[in-house]
């Protein structure tokens, strides 16, 4: 192994040996590590490196498998309800062996069929791999590194009275404010964001848009794109609706009608009563 074998996460691990019921990979560390026949790519040989994924079976040995789990440790996932036992409930993350998220790691009780946002987390003391509701503990708690303005992944995983509660960089938290958003979002949706402030407690304000000019250049092209796929003329105006708008051209009436008069002043289109038309050069 070139690289330190990590538990819960994608590896590329080397052949050490075959048998038959597998192949045995070089764990390091962690010695010689399964992957049962069944998960084995056809045609595989002793010195071949393999991208697999590393976690604990149901008798807490360490086996490998080229399933593709739907989270690994140290990220947030969505992820559903199985079954719930004395030891917690448990959750499908694209494996033979369901994640296990311990009652007290459950701020309220699991129900089987539900999704629910979890961090995944590798057990410093049993050395298992286990999910947890209660996302804010396991993340960055000092102030934030990142420039104002600059853009983020966001993973929503609950909301406010103000807006959505979004993992950013699956390092922080934010707020999306609902005034800054303009289609529905989920729980457990991912999208990117944009960093518009962060605040003297580090907490940081989150937006879909970049803020300025930038925004209104952008969305102007946007614009402009739409009208001329559309043949030269779009009904949309001051009076329009503004799902409308936003199911048309993806942003905000606000910025749509900015986009809009940009475009005026550079004299690319023509408002009228009933809608916005491209003008035609000579």
């Amino acid at each position: 192994m070139s690289e330190e074998l990590k538990p819960g996460r994608f590896n590329t691990m080397r052949v050490a040996r075959m048998v038959d019921f597998g192949v045995y990979l070089d764990g390091g560390e962690y010695g010689d590590i399964l992957m049962p026949g069944k998960y084995v790519p056809e045609g595989t040989h002793i010195g071949d490196m393999l991208n697999v994924f590393v976690y604990c079976d149901s008798e807490d040995r360490m086996v490998a498998t080229t399933e593709q789990a739907l989270a690994q440790v140290e990220t947030c996932a969505f992820l559903q309800c199985t079954s719930n036992s004395k030891f917690g409930a448990f959750l499908n993350w694209g494996l033979a062996k369901d994640l296990l998220v311990p009652f007290r790691e459950q701020i309220a009780p699991m129900k089987e069929g539900r999704s629910y946002p979890v961090y995944v987390y590798l057990d410093g003391k049993s050395g298992r791999i286990a999910a947890s509701t209660h996302i804010e503990k396991f993340l960055n708690k000092g102030r934030p590194p990142y420039p104002e303005g600059s853009e983020a992944d966001l993973f929503i995983y609950g909301k406010t009275d103000l807006g959505y509660k979004a993992v950013v960089n699956n390092a922080f938290t934010g707020l999306l404010y609902f005034n800054l958003v303009f289609a529905p979002l989920n729980i457990g949706d991912r999208v990117k964001g944009h960093i518009t402030q962060i605040r003297e407690d580090g907490k940081i304000d989150l937006s879909i848009r970049p803020a300025g000019y930038e925004s209104v250049q952008d969305s102007s092209s946007e614009v402009l794109a739409k009208l001329k796929m559309a043949g030269g003329f779009m009904p949309f105006s001051d009076h329009s609706n503004p799902a409308e708008i936003y199911a048309a051209f993806g942003m905000s009436k606000k910025l749509w009608k900015k986009s809009v008069g940009a475009l005026y002043k550079k004299q690319l289109i023509q408002i009228e009563p009933d809608g916005i038309r491209l003008v035609i050069e000579d």
